[in-house]
């Protein structure tokens, strides 16, 4: 490249970076307005229950008289408006979480209705939508409907029409996964759990909080959610958490997820913490923070990609119910450069070039940049996506805005540079 040509460059970002900036700062008041909301509450908490020192000392074997372990699920209960909370760092990942509540609640002949769309790819193998593990609520004889959204809203009238006396859980995924659909607002799903609870108030309203914890100043348990589940990689965690997961809820669904991760009978009693409660006390004081500012790379990704073309999704002064903005690249060349220029500019591996691959749980090969200290963690910064049409890549996270800024400036010099934008 010329280096005239370098110059070009360099003065157009310059340009698009002061142009998005100056868009994009009155929606930071907003994101801080949430933030300061969120910190009080959950500073609130950690006096009400007067989290100590002492609570960071973990247990070894069974994990009997945990007495930090049962103050920190006694944190989250409050923190999200729930009657009991299952916080454990046995936990895996999302997908974990959300496998416990619904082999938990669900029995044979039982029926799971998904009103959002088909939910997270690999959530499709554990509910048996598709050939995968063995295993599943599908081998178990528990059937799953789907029901779409219409015009990315819950279709209400539709899924209280669709609800049966065998309808024993309605699941709803609050984030959009690897999907071109909106996330959904906390106001609509209290609208939509109010409306099926007044007609079926037999059914367990489910919710995948993935990605969607502190981005607004309720969570779902606080507008009638009966479970909600989600990763301690993810928001909750803040980025200092290294493994682990949550359940929120009616303590009757949250005993039963319990059971399930230890045993029948044993339920939350057991269950080591070691050395994991500290990280997780921390975490979750400082998780709205750390979303606030993932938000703000979010608002910044979008802003500045939409400038040259791309399509982002939300749209940079969208309202926002989680941390997943999308870009659709229509190029796969483009969507790879992205997300390996995402990668060049992570504190951790910025030397390994991600290339598309099989993974795990897809049918698509996925490309992932994901130069994070917690492995998979996408309150860190991340862009992944499957290799199918649109191309659309998924930004998530980032422990500082000034990292998601630097990053994604990178990235759009590297398309810059090929001729990509």
């Amino acid at each position: 490249m010329m280096i005239n040509e370098k110059i070009v460059i360099e003065q157009r970002l310059s340009d698009l970076m002061e142009k998005a900036m100056r868009d994009i700062l009155p929606l930071f008041q907003r994101i801080e307005a949430v933030e300061e909301e969120n910190q009080r509450r959950v500073l609130e908490s950690f006096r009400r229950h007067k989290v100590s020192d002492a609570h960071f000392q973990g247990t070894t074997g069974y994990g009997y008289d945990d007495f930090g372990r049962e103050t920190l699920e006694a944190v989250y209960a409050d923190v999200f408006g729930a009657e009991s909370a299952l916080v454990r760092p046995q936990i895996m990942s999302g997908t974990h979480a959300i496998t416990l509540a619904l082999f938990g609640v669900l029995r044979p002949d039982d029926e799971l209705l998904y009103i959002t769309g088909r939910p997270y790819d690999t959530l499709e193998g554990v509910i048996g939508l598709r050939p995968g593990g063995d295993g599943s609520l599908a081998d178990f004889g528990i059937t799953c409907r789907v029901i779409e959204l219409e015009d990315g809203k819950i279709d209400i009238a539709r899924v209280n029409q669709a609800i049966t006396s065998q309808t024993k859980m309605v699941a709803i995924q609050r984030s959009r996964g690897y999907a071109c659909r909106p996330s959904l607002s906390i106001n609509h799903i209290k609208e939509a759990i109010k409306a099926i609870k007044d007609d079926h108030p037999h059914v367990c309203l489910f919710i995948d909080n993935c990605y969607g914890e502190f981005v607004e100043d309720r969570e779902p348990t606080h507008v009638g959610a009966d479970l909600v589940a989600g990763s301690l990689i993810k928001n909750p965690g803040a980025g200092l958490v290294p493994s682990g997961g949550y359940l929120v809820g009616r303590k009757k669904w949250v005993d039963k997820a319990a059971e399930r991760l230890s045993a029948p009978g044993l339920g939350k009693e057991v269950g080591p913490t070691g050395d994991a409660l500290k990280p997780m006390f921390q975490g979750l004081f400082l998780a709205p923070h750390t979303t606030a500012e993932a938000l703000k790379g979010a608002v910044f990704a979008s802003r500045i990609l939409e400038e040259v073309g791309l399509l982002a999704e939300p749209k940079w002064n969208d309202p926002r119910t989680d941390l997943v903005q999308s870009i659709i690249f229509h190029d796969r060349e483009r969507m790879i450069a992205f997300c390996q220029a995402i990668q060049a500019t992570s504190p951790v591996n910025a030397h390994v070039l991600p290339v598309p691959s099989p993974m795990p749980g897809y049918d698509d090969e996925v490309i992932m940049a994901s130069g994070t200290f917690v492995q998979g963690s996408s309150i860190e910064l991340t862009a992944d996506g499957p290799l199918r049409p649109p191309y659309m890549a998924f930004v998530q996270g980032g422990l500082t805005f000034i990292h998601v800024k630097l990053a994604v400036m990178n990235a759009l010099k590297v398309l810059m540079e090929k001729q990509l934008v």
